[in-house]
């Protein structure tokens, strides 16, 4: 994702593994440090090479005064969990009556500036307040780590060495600018930073100065946060005159081999393969492409999603983020509840559940790779083959369900 897939690793809310592959690849830029080398002689080379890249004597100094390896940092880094969590249980948490209330209020209350964001950039109010309300909840929760410090205990650590080392010359660089103090720049264990919890290398690509006063202050300026998060929905294909998508009806028959974002067609197709809006009516007639999902199987609700629900996967690759945002703002301005409703025994499944999904399906001779308690798009694939083989909706969908029928099958 953008420079930002990482952002909110320090949320509340913690995004299942089940539809999240990984929330920081691997990126191959600079040289790669070594955990083996002593902190202090790790972090001369690494100061050496900001002064090299233009980082000022000064602002190291400041920087790094004090600066150690944080111990929790590696936890959290290291740390999977042991459940995930299902469509229902992260949107409940995500999209609460509390947030809501919240939310319409945040929205009148800055409904000046909203506006002139949205004339600026083209992205509706009620979206931005629905990010800002999942990123830090309005401000309430930006991170209570030292950026510099987090970003250069996993820059030090070799499992990640080359992404972090560059967000931390990027972390420099803002400090060079004068945009915020070394003690004010804090974030998450993965230095993801301020209201919007964007990277560093997020802030130097797309973070604004909304207020005019010279500095980007995402942590406490909310001109600059709104101007900022909005320039980069821009600069990812945000359609302002579009929503995000809507909750539909798929007829009975219908192909769920469909039901794939990478599959995209024209509302008005949709509609002749019998799609209708969730209480049954025609959908809209607009010329618009959209994909069918369904982020919690056959037997949860099925979502038309539209460009403005792919730029929010570029902002987080989770489709229950992305849903959550989408939805979020939707009740902010009234548009109702969805229709489908959460199935009695929802539950989320465990890693060791997963490890026993995807052990069975290779048994069965549907190759999902090593098991590692992860359902990614390789676990999804064979599933969806598995299902087909055996005449049930090929959804995709890792469920306990699923599980059950799996072990109990014998080949």
């Amino acid at each position: 994702m953008k420079h930002t897939l990482s952002f909110a690793h320090a949320r509340k809310l913690r995004v299942s593994s089940l539809f999240l592959s990984a929330f920081l690849p691997v990126l191959c830029i600079g040289p790669a440090a070594h955990a083996a080398e002593p902190f202090d002689v790790w972090l001369q080379g690494l100061k050496a090479e900001a002064v090299q890249k233009g980082i000022s004597p000064a602002t190291l100094d400041i920087a790094f005064k004090d600066v150690a390896p944080i111990a929790k940092v590696l936890e959290y880094d290291r740390k999977q969990p042991e459940f995930s969590q299902t469509f229902w249980t992260y949107l409940n948490r995500a999209v609460s009556d509390e947030r809501i209330n919240r939310g319409k209020k945040l929205l009148n209350k800055h409904a000046a500036l909203l506006s002139e964001v949205e004339a600026k950039y083209g992205v509706q109010p009620r979206f931005l307040v629905a990010f800002w309300g999942l990123e830090t909840n309005y401000g309430d929760y930006t991170g209570g780590f030292p950026v510099i410090s987090a970003l250069a205990t996993l820059a030090h650590d070799e499992r990640r060495a080359d992404f972090f080392r560059a967000e931390l010359f990027n972390a420099l660089q803002i400090l060079d600018e004068g945009h915020i103090a070394p003690d004010k720049m804090s974030g998450s264990w993965a230095g993801a930073m301020g209201q919007t919890q964007f990277m560093p290398s997020t802030f130097t690509g797309y973070a604004t100065d909304g207020d005019g006063d010279g500095k980007i202050d995402i942590w406490g300026s909310l001109p600059d946060v709104f101007h900022s998060a909005a320039h980069y929905l821009a600069s990812v294909g945000w359609k302002g005159d579009e929503t995000w998508g809507r909750e539909v009806k798929l007829p009975p028959g219908f192909d769920h081999d469909l039901t794939q974002l990478t599959i995209k067609k024209h509302i008005s197709e949709w509609q002749a393969l019998g799609v209708r809006r969730a209480n049954g009516a025609d959908l809209p007639q607009a010329d618009i492409e959209g994909s069918v999902i369904l982020p919690a199987g056959a037997k949860g609700p099925a979502f038309l999603v539209y460009q403005n629900f792919r730029s929010t996967l570029v902002w987080n690759r989770s489709i229950l983020y992305a849903s959550a945002v989408g939805y979020l703002a939707d009740r902010f301005v009234d548009r109702g509840r969805l229709v489908a409703t959460q199935p009695p025994g929802d539950k989320p499944l465990s890693r060791g559940d997963v490890i026993s999904l995807q052990t069975n399906l290779n048994r069965l001779g549907f190759d999902v790779g090593e098991p590692d308690g992860v359902a990614g798009s390789m676990t999804r694939k064979g599933l969806r083959a598995y299902q087909r083989s055996r005449g049930l909706p090929p959804d995709g969908h890792p469920s306990s369900e699923m599980v059950d029928i799996l072990a109990a099958d014998q080949g």
